[in-house]
């Protein structure tokens, strides 16, 4: 019944990442799988509980806070793209790669169906679950999600709000008060921390340790491969953003260096 539910899931989400592509054609903007990154996890949770019709607390609480969590970030990732074209990334690949749809279909939307279902598991697997009420382990779950999506929330809307202050009113380019003052990622740290906070809910359930491999591909993904690397290359020859990063940690928030 269980591996089932993971094959129709898993294929809802090819079919759903297929859907953005043909959209991504139509738009010649292969960025716009950013917004259905989110969108995606808020998809699959609430398709999980409505083919399980385990309709308990628990599957509730998952399903809510992963489509606010998925929501906020959809909707923020669109505001902050809406008429500026086709993200950097996505433009450069478009230059670069020979057989440019298929390469497209299979390395960014395709790929990125995988990710999402693989990580999206302990998730799926806390909607299947049979319910037989809260732990503490739930709370201390939902106390990391909080604090997680408290952190990336505070550090898109701080950044929003100093990129539209008059240049005048900034010191230098790069924001380095609020949360950006602890780390230099401080919304990566925020959205890794987010997932520790799913993983430990699913640690409520029978057999939810073994879906530890999610919160890590996350983390691993937001630390070394599509987050906080191309940020730094960007800004590699930036001597502002240098200064900065000698004082400041590069993903787990500290107080800065003297």
């Amino acid at each position: 019944m269980l591996n089932s539910l993971y094959f129709q899931l898993f294929i809802l989400v090819l079919l759903y990442f297929s859907l953005f592509f043909v959209i991504a054609v139509l738009k010649k903007d292969n960025s716009i799988v950013d917004i259905g990154w989110g969108l995606g996890y808020v998809y699959t949770a609430n398709m999980a509980l409505y083919l399980t019709n385990n309709y308990n607390l628990r599957s509730f609480i998952i399903t809510f806070i992963v489509t606010i969590w998925g929501l906020r970030l959809s909707y923020h990732i669109f505001k902050r793209n809406m008429g500026k074209g086709e993200d950097f990334r996505y433009a450069k690949w478009r230059e670069n790669w020979d057989h440019f749809y298929l390469t497209s279909f299979l390395r960014v939307f395709m790929l990125q169906g995988v990710l999402l279902f693989i990580i999206s598991t302990p998730i799926i697997k806390i909607i299947a679950a049979p319910y037989q009420g809260l732990k503490i382990i739930d709370f201390i779950g939902l106390l990391l999600w909080g604090i997680g999506f408290a952190f990336e929330t505070a550090a898109d809307k701080q950044l929003k709000e100093y990129k539209s202050k008059p240049k005048s009113e900034k010191d230098g380019h790069v924001l380095k008060s609020g949360v950006w003052k602890y780390t230099r990622h401080p919304n990566y740290f925020g959205d890794a921390l987010v997932w520790w906070g799913f993983y430990t809910i699913a640690l409520a359930v029978s057999g939810g340790w073994i879906f530890i491999f999610s919160p890590i591909i996350m983390t691993l993904l937001l630390r070394f491969v599509s987050g906080v690397p191309l940020l730094e290359k960007r800004y590699a020859d930036d001597e502002e953003y240098q200064k900065y990063a000698e004082k400041t940690n590069i993903f787990f928030p500290w107080f800065p260096k003297e």
